[in-house]
Protein backbone atom coordinates (compact mmCIF):
# COMPACT_ATOMS: atom_id res chain seq x y z
CA UNK A 1 0.00 0.00 0.00
CA UNK A 2 1.25 3.43 -1.30
CA UNK A 3 1.77 6.59 1.21
CA UNK A 4 -1.66 7.88 -0.17
CA UNK A 5 -3.20 4.82 1.65
CA UNK A 6 -1.73 4.91 4.54
CA UNK A 7 -2.16 8.59 4.85
CA UNK A 8 -6.22 7.95 4.28
CA UNK A 9 -6.03 5.21 6.81
CA UNK A 10 -4.55 7.61 9.21
CA UNK A 11 -7.70 10.37 8.48
CA UNK A 12 -10.19 7.77 8.80
CA UNK A 13 -8.99 6.72 12.20
CA UNK A 14 -9.12 10.17 13.46
CA UNK A 15 -12.21 10.61 11.98
CA UNK A 16 -13.58 7.64 13.70
CA UNK A 17 -11.62 8.29 17.39
CA UNK A 18 -13.61 11.89 16.97
CA UNK A 19 -16.72 10.08 17.83
CA UNK A 20 -15.94 9.79 21.58
CA UNK A 21 -15.53 13.60 21.71
CA UNK A 22 -18.97 14.02 20.01
CA UNK A 23 -20.32 11.42 22.60
CA UNK A 24 -18.93 13.05 25.73
CA UNK A 25 -19.77 16.35 24.67
CA UNK A 26 -23.76 14.98 24.16
CA UNK A 27 -23.46 12.97 27.68
CA UNK A 28 -22.80 16.32 29.40
CA UNK A 29 -25.51 18.34 27.82
CA UNK A 30 -27.73 15.29 28.85
CA UNK A 31 -26.25 15.42 32.13
CA UNK A 32 -27.12 18.99 32.17
CA UNK A 33 -31.00 18.66 31.40
CA UNK A 34 -31.40 15.63 34.15
CA UNK A 35 -29.85 18.18 36.54
CA UNK A 36 -32.25 21.25 35.67
CA UNK A 37 -35.08 18.25 35.51
CA UNK A 38 -34.70 17.08 39.13
CA UNK A 39 -34.23 20.68 40.05
CA UNK A 40 -37.65 21.46 38.98
CA UNK A 41 -39.01 18.19 40.18
CA UNK A 42 -37.56 16.05 42.72
CA UNK A 43 -39.87 13.79 43.40
CA UNK A 44 -38.89 12.04 39.47
CA UNK A 45 -35.60 11.91 40.65
CA UNK A 46 -35.70 8.07 40.38
CA UNK A 47 -36.88 8.31 36.86
CA UNK A 48 -34.79 11.32 35.73
CA UNK A 49 -31.58 9.20 36.89
CA UNK A 50 -32.23 5.99 35.29
CA UNK A 51 -33.39 7.29 31.75
CA UNK A 52 -30.26 9.07 32.13
CA UNK A 53 -27.85 6.14 32.91
CA UNK A 54 -29.94 4.44 30.02
CA UNK A 55 -29.38 7.13 27.45
CA UNK A 56 -25.46 7.54 28.44
CA UNK A 57 -24.72 3.60 27.73
CA UNK A 58 -26.71 4.00 24.68
CA UNK A 59 -24.76 7.23 23.61
CA UNK A 60 -21.22 5.00 24.86
CA UNK A 61 -21.97 2.91 22.44
CA UNK A 62 -21.04 5.04 19.49
CA UNK A 63 -17.48 5.69 21.42
CA UNK A 64 -16.94 2.18 21.93
CA UNK A 65 -17.91 1.30 18.24
CA UNK A 66 -15.49 4.52 16.95
CA UNK A 67 -12.61 3.31 18.73
CA UNK A 68 -13.24 -0.24 17.54
CA UNK A 69 -13.06 0.73 13.84
CA UNK A 70 -10.04 3.20 14.97
CA UNK A 71 -8.17 0.09 16.36
CA UNK A 72 -8.93 -1.61 12.77
CA UNK A 73 -7.64 0.52 10.32
CA UNK A 74 -4.78 1.68 12.47
CA UNK A 75 -3.44 -2.15 13.38
CA UNK A 76 -5.52 -4.23 10.51
CA UNK A 77 -5.44 -2.41 7.53
CA UNK A 78 -1.62 -0.87 7.72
Amino acid sequence: MGDIGRGLIAVGAGLAVMTGMMTGAGQGYAAGKAVEAVGRNPEAEGKIRSMLILGAAIAETCAIYGMLIAFLLMFVFQ
